[in-house]
């Protein structure tokens, strides 16, 4: 099996973190991976705003049900579209989920942890404001990401059958040869 493969495989979601420090070297990285995920018209969407600031961090804390989370991250990321240089919203959208995604991987690669927000989006007036976000900017999603404390981790997933069809709705995929 390729290392891409088994990274995708491998790639849980993270809640709790070491005191260990993220380096600028694993941020840059995971930043260079989030910016060549693919887009409508290569348009790149996104802006990302990367937060250490302990005091910053305990605000974001705030604007979240999941602020025990946060607080122990010792990276945030908060991932945005570029309302002035998308296309198209939804294809637009799409396309920060890609560079999400490639995020969690690097991740992962890394031997980081990492677990992608969405929650904290009902309050991304409250994030927007704490950020001096501009109005051109809409809050997509916020990682967290630390080291990760060591414990067994497992996820499950529907299987194929469960979620695949072959050439319409309703005739089962085998997979067969």
């Amino acid at each position: 099996m390729s290392a891409t493969i088994e990274t995708i495989l491998a790639r849980r979601s993270i809640r709790e973190y070491t005191e260990d420090p993220v380096s600028n070297d694993e941020i840059n990285t995971i930043l260079e991976c989030g910016r060549w995920a693919p887009s409508g018209l290569n348009n790149q969407p996104w802006k990302f705003i990367i937060v250490r600031n302990e005091d910053t961090i305990k605000k974001l804390a705030d604007c979240t049900h999941y602020s025990k989370i946060v607080l122990q991250a010792k990276v945030l990321i908060a991932i945005y579209l570029d309302q002035e240089t998308m296309y198209h919203h939804d294809k637009d959208v799409l396309a920060i989920g890609a560079s999400i995604q490639n995020m969690l991987l690097a991740c992962e690669d890394l031997g980081l942890g990492a677990v992608w927000l969405g929650e904290i989006l009902k309050k991304s007036e409250q994030v927007n404001d704490l950020l001096e976000v501009p109005e051109s900017l809409e809050l997509m999603a916020v990682l967290a990401i630390g080291h990760p404390v060591e414990k067994e981790r497992s996820s499950t997933r529907k299987t194929i059958d469960e979620i695949t069809f072959n050439e319409k709705y309703g005739e089962k995929w085998t997979g067969e040869n």
